[in-house]
């Protein structure tokens, strides 16, 4: 027997990171134009996550409850984004602005659900929560003088799965990989909301369609950055603990199926990514502190979208907040910068 034969590689990630290494993304920004290299990279994205396609079905937006809140009033609707696919939302007007209002669209993580963006249980919306983590995205915008749509992500919340028999921990993971099978992810379905969710607003005549924001944490983050990527009317994008390298968080630490995407390294990473979004104003949010999304990928991963932004003639419009602590959001530090950006462009 030869005792100096190596020892086998037997984990599947050491096979997958030295694939990770000979990667090289086809469609990576590598200078040059900027707006051409974003018509090339944005239809593959899109094809990639299996947008969904074909025409709309009718929303039929409807309200099942309005209530007045020391900071304007909140209206529970739903709306039908497919057939057999409703989405539960949040409408949050603020009373001390008038209309129209710049709006957020407000999307949360792995948590109980869309009610933490307005502080009330779950199963009983009459009775207030503490929120951790900032989290209470929606008060935040109408504290602010912003409109907000906090929308329920598909297998979070109240669209849980409640139907199938046998399930997973977290749901996500079986509608993430139900949707595989059936040719798209579940972040395309989650995006093709927030699209529908800009179409409910658009029968409404509050809206300042100059500036439309989207933010959320986490799992929110995620489907702030593809959604900031592909659906040209968000003008404004908050995403947060999220932002990275792929290779760093999704590609190297435990996360839920619904991060993934078949076949994006092959062409792009997270900067690239958010880049479709340049030169519009984003504020990147994350933790030093956070263990699945390190701060070190996500400042490296920030100077390559500066680069597209600095392309872009924007350099000054790309973000980046770094909170004192863990994944979370960190409302102090980045409602300010928001802010700002937001006053900006009314004044242009």
């Amino acid at each position: 027997m030869d005792d100096s034969f190596a020892e086998p590689s037997l984990s599947p990630s050491l096979n997958h990171r030295q694939l990770m290494d000979s990667v090289e993304p086809a469609l990576a920004y590598d200078g040059g134009d900027v707006y051409e290299w974003q018509a090339k990279l944005r239809p593959k994205l899109r094809s990639l996550l299996g947008y969904p396609s074909g025409a709309k079905v009718d929303l039929n937006p409807r309200t099942l409850w309005k209530r007045d809140h020391p900071h304007g009033t909140i209206e529970k609707v739903v709306s039908q984004s497919e057939t057999a696919s409703d989405v539960v939302a949040f409408l949050c007007l603020p009373s001390h602005a008038e209309a129209p209002y710049p709006f957020f669209i407000c999307v949360q993580g792995h948590t109980t659900g869309a009610h933490h963006s307005i502080a009330v249980e779950r199963d009983d919306n009459s009775v207030p929560m503490e929120v951790q983590g900032d989290r209470d995205f929606g008060l935040q915008c109408m504290e602010r003088g912003i409109g907000a749509l906090c929308i329920e992500q598909r297998s979070f919340g109240e669209r849980r799965e409640l139907t199938q028999e046998h399930t997973s921990t977290h749901g996500c993971h079986d509608a993430a990989m139900h949707s595989l099978m059936l040719g798209r992810t579940l972040i395309g379905e989650r995006v093709f909301d927030v699209e529908r969710g800009l179409d409910y607003l658009e029968l409404r005549n509050d809206v300042d369609w100059t500036r439309i924001g989207i933010m959320g944490n986490s799992g929110g983050g995620t489907i702030s950055v593809f959604a900031a990527a592909l659906l040209p009317r968000i003008t404004f994008a908050m995403p947060s603990c999220y932002f990275c390298t792929f290779r760093d968080s999704v590609m190297s630490i435990y996360h839920c199926a619904d991060n993934y995407v078949p076949g994006l390294l092959k062409y792009a990473e997270m900067a690239d990514v958010m880049g479709l979004f340049a030169p519009r104003p984003v504020v990147l949010v994350c933790g030093i502190e956070d263990p699945i999304f390190p701060v070190e990928a996500t400042r490296r991963a920030f100077m390559d979208l500066k680069a597209i932004y600095a392309a872009a003639g924007a350099s000054d419009r790309c973000h980046l907040v770094e909170g004192n602590g863990g994944h979370r959001f960190y409302a102090d530090d980045a409602w300010p910068i928001m802010l700002r950006e937001l006053g900006r462009a009314k004044s242009e």
